[in-house]
């Protein structure tokens, strides 16, 4: 085959030479003419050196890039299935990195590194502390984002009516946000804050307020306490409970442990102001179980020997209202407390089926006594 025309000029020519090195082409020569003896130009080798250096060099770095684009996307799109139900507590002062390496250590993500990455090229947002509960397959895009929104996993814990340090302690510790010891230590140590409306308190029964919270584990013992402080302020405020605050309590306690029948509560609150007008022991059986609970003396029941029981809170043995709440009352009855029906009961005894008969005078109450003695042997 003819090779293809090459263009000519009066003083060069090129024309076709040897074989290149790889045989794959021929190299074009360049013969200067000058008009006499031709001068041969040879190609320099050295240039196709650099040419394969080059190559080689981008060809080497588009494989770094997709290698890296490849772990990249495997470490941030692909979602990982977390083992089971996996819950993680990430605390205030936690370093990226560090968070990071929880995720991972929990098997919630696939690298740590590339978490870091994403999150420094995202710097927008900051990263929530708080508990997270991992239970269903997600990427760490999916994570990165949950984590900077507070998507933390609450805690909902319930203070039924009534309940005292104690047995609120006991929820506090089985909702895992603390130990019992340390609810009772901040419940009994941190009084001023209720100086203002208690100023004798030792501790801060009656005014931890029954009701429904969510909390989280990164919570502190004196946020939670503070936090249902802070809730009977705000209910006392609403109901306008603003005098004679301490002794509202104390009266609303033992009528919550007497009663869980709202209608109810106004009477018998009428029965201990009643009482408490004429100069007549209150003689409250919760009284006396809460002083033997505070001396750990009570035995699940109560016999006529615990009557004498040596306490203040004994209201069999001492006139008038004890020196403290012996629950946390609920916003019914403060406000039964706070006003009492207006009657002449001065007794009161239930009737076995969860509510109460009421009685003006000893004799009417006795037969009332009888009454539910002969309803419980019916049954």
């Amino acid at each position: 085959m003819a090779s293809p025309a090459l263009p000519k000029h009066p003083l060069w020519e090129v024309r076709l030479g040897g074989w290149g090195p790889d045989r794959s082409r021929r190299w074009p020569q360049v013969v200067v003419t000058n008009g006499y003896r031709p001068t041969r130009l040879r190609p320099n080798p050295g240039r196709h050196l650099n040419y394969l250096v080059v190559r080689t060099f981008f060809s080497l770095l588009l494989a770094v890039v997709l290698a890296v684009g490849g772990w990249l996307a495997w470490a941030l799109y692909l979602p990982v299935t977390p083992p089971e139900q996996t819950s993680i507590l990430l605390r205030s002062g936690y370093s990226t990195r560090r968070i990071a390496n929880e995720l991972k250590s929990a098997g919630v993500i696939h690298s740590a590194l590339a978490f870091v990455l994403y999150h420094r090229l995202h710097r927008r947002h900051s990263l929530k502390a708080g508990e997270y509960l991992f239970e269903k397959s997600a990427n760490a895009l999916e994570i990165h984002d949950r984590l900077t929104r507070g998507d933390i996993h609450v805690l909902t814990v319930v203070i039924p009516e009534g309940y005292d340090l104690f047995e609120i302690a006991q929820v506090i510790e089985q909702a895992g946000l603390g130990s019992r010891q340390d609810f009772l230590a901040v419940a009994t140590r941190d009084t001023a804050l209720i100086s203002d409306l208690a100023p004798e308190a030792t501790s801060l029964e009656g005014f931890l307020f029954p009701s429904t919270y969510e909390f989280t584990r990164t919570e502190t013992m004196e946020e939670v306490v503070g936090a249902m402080v802070k809730q009977f302020r705000q209910v006392a405020h609403d109901i306008g409970l603003n005098q004679d605050v301490e002794k509202t309590v104390i009266l609303a306690s033992i009528v919550e442990k007497e009663t869980a029948v709202p209608e109810e509560r106004p009477l018998v609150a009428s029965v201990y102001s009643n009482r408490m007008a004429d100069g007549i022991p209150l003689q409250a059986d919760p009284s006396v179980i809460y002083a033997e609970l505070l001396q750990g003396r009570y035995s699940g029941s109560l016999h006529h020997a615990d009557m004498r029981f040596s306490s203040a809170y004994n209201t069999y043995t001492h006139v008038g209202l004890p020196p403290g709440p012996i629950g946390n009352p609920g916003r019914g009855s403060l406000l039964a407390a706070m006003h009492p029906a207006q009657t002449e009961f001065f007794y009161f005894v239930s009737n076995g089926n969860g509510q109460h008969r009421f009685a003006r005078s000893l004799e009417e109450h006795n037969r009332n006594v009888a009454a539910l003695r002969r309803a419980m042997a019916g049954k």
